[in-house]
């Protein structure tokens, strides 16, 4: 049975034009203020100019509201909430939930009204996290939640499925459509990775065991944020050979880190807990990748619904995602970043780092060990401490591993935790801890190739 047999113009045109809007806005690489983005970033940057000065206000007021209304449905429990599907899944949350945001609130109301302490809410702590991090991802939530369906819905990504399912299953045993999240973070922003990576597990698409490698290992930096990063110490002018250094590295890692604790002890099962069907991705006799992931395409378009539904359903993405997520982040980076800041926590935990450093010949070795898990809390935390450090080679090591290291809690940490992907901060930590162990010895290996 063709494709052409069993779908007609309307089926097409729903297919192809939402789609083709969705790689527009999400994947097509712009040049824009002297550095590549994506559609949806520039959105979110204008969105962010147009609404200067007010937007920490508007922060605030949307932290401690969602903070006094889950602490009304835990206590209080109103019907109008409890009854509701969407509110009582955003609202009536889990005690230990319910803390994390309202630490979130506590640490915003200090932070915007500058009082308490200087360690909450200095430069470096609160005050990073709600006037650096939060304005610019309360405006990307709000365009990729409203805009996400147009990815989701109508078919595109069931073609790419499997399209690249013969590259991403055999090299990283993930679905092809994984391949999308990847390209979405590399162009854009991490974190519209992990918001279209939470969704497709939500919606049954990735199992456990895929999500959290997904989340962990595909939320690619971008390549702005890069550039960034390798200027920040002052080596600029070696970013292709510094971007070509963190791609490799970091496919090592998306190879490597997967088949070890804690991301291989993930159960293989959709969120409903059944278990993953390996025919799902088999391609019935008589259709080749492209004819196949086509007929997929176009059954998924012919069933989606219609456009004033995606509206709501994107409506409610973006509302899940600002009330849900914005005060996790303000709760748990700025405790990682106070305990970066005013405590030797992470010093100590670079030390054991100081001998793998001097065995790969890595000058300044001692120094270097100090920035080495700090960028647990921020990646861009070592960037600023190898400021320090005079070796050219050793700031190149720092700046390449605290972006290939991917996890960090001021952001893409807290993002992950907020989630419903099932991984929690212990794992987050081991996956870290992994990455730098694998990508370490790759990255001074090719330092001392350049230098």
């Amino acid at each position: 049975m063709s494709t052409k047999q069993t779908h007609n113009l309307k089926t097409i045109l729903t297919f192809i034009i939402p789609s083709l809007i969705g790689l527009l806005l999400f994947m097509t690489p712009i040049n824009y203020n002297d550095a590549i983005t994506i559609p949806i970033a520039i959105f979110a940057k204008g969105l962010e100019s147009l609404l200067d000065g007010v937007l920490t206000a508007i922060i605030t007021g949307i932290v401690i509201f969602t903070g006094l209304m889950s602490l009304i449905a835990k206590v209080f429990k109103p019907q109008w909430i409890i009854t509701n599907k969407f509110l009582n899944s955003l609202f009536n949350i889990s005690p230990a939930w319910l803390v994390i945001r309202l630490l979130g609130t506590c640490f915003i109301i200090l932070t915007f009204f500058q009082f308490g302490p200087d360690a909450i809410r200095s430069e470096n702590t609160g005050a990073l996290v709600l006037n650096d991090l939060l304005p610019i991802l309360l405006c990307v939530f709000l365009f990729a939640g409203l805009l996400l369906p147009l990815l989701l819905n109508f078919g595109l990504l069931e073609l790419f499925g499997c399209l690249l399912t013969k590259i991403m299953r055999p090299i990283f045993n993930l679905p092809g459509r994984s391949a999308i999240d990847c390209m979405a973070s590399w162009l854009g922003d991490g974190s519209v990775g992990i918001l279209l990576t939470a969704k497709q597990y939500e919606s049954g698409f990735y199992t456990k065991r895929e999500a959290a490698i997904i989340g962990t290992t595909f939320s690619a930096v971008s390549i702005t944020f890069a550039l960034v990063v390798i200027s920040q110490v002052q080596l600029e002018h070696l970013f292709v050979p510094f971007y070509l250094t963190v791609c490799f590295a970091g496919i090592m890692a998306a190879i490597i880190v997967p088949k070890l604790p804690p991301l291989s002890w993930k159960k293989d099962t959709y969120i409903d807990g059944t278990p993953r069907h390996p025919d799902d991705e088999v391609i019935p006799a008589n259709y080749n990748a492209l004819t196949w992931g086509i007929k997929l395409a176009l059954s998924k378009a012919e069933n989606s619904v219609s456009f004033k539904q995606t509206f709501v359903d994107g409506l409610k993405n973006a509302i899940d995602m600002v009330f849900g997520i914005i005060p996790v982040i303000m709760g748990m980076g700025t405790m990682a970043l106070i305990l970066a800041e005013y405590t030797p926590i992470f010093d100590y935990l670079g030390m054991p780092f100081i001998p793998l450093l001097e065995l790969l010949h890595v000058p300044e070795a001692t120094e270097a060990s100090k920035t080495i898990v700090v960028g647990f809390a921020d990646m861009f935390i070592p960037s600023i401490l190898a400021g320090s450090i005079e070796s050219d080679m050793t700031r190149f090591i720092i700046a390449a591993l605290s972006v290939t290291q991917l996890i960090y809690m001021s952001e893409v940490g807290a993002l992950l935790i907020g989630s419903r992907i099932p991984i929690n901060i212990l794992e987050l930590f081991a996956v870290f801890i992994l990455r730098t162990l694998v990508t370490l010895p790759i990255i001074a290996g090719i330092a001392h190739l350049i230098f």
